[in-house]
């Protein structure tokens, strides 16, 4: 994920591979855990789903959601336990 200064935050690129044709979306904090909110689009049928979503200042958990799985982004270093039993990204903003 990157990061870029914007006018609520930070533009933060999210990136997951995924079979071509799936349906990809990341929530989090920043969106109150909305799983349909923020779609990733593959670019293009390549399976690699990319999104720029502004992001406000703080710390903030999130997962993939993708054909209604929830997962972890493999590309982030740090998780954290949630009440689910699983793990979240951590992202720093």
């Amino acid at each position: 994920m990157k990061k870029e200064a914007g006018k609520k935050g930070k533009q933060i690129s999210f990136q997951i591979s995924a079979a071509p044709g799936s349906e990809v979306y990341v929530a989090g904090t920043f969106n109150n855990w909305n799983p349909k909110e923020h779609a990733l689009r593959d670019n293009p049928h390549s399976g690699i789903y990319k999104a720029a979503i502004s992001i406000p200042p703080g710390r903030h958990e999130y997962k993939f959601v993708v054909n209604g799985e929830w997962r972890v982004d493999p590309n982030c270093s740090e998780w954290m336990p949630n009440e689910h039993g699983s793990l979240n990204s951590v992202i720093s903003v």
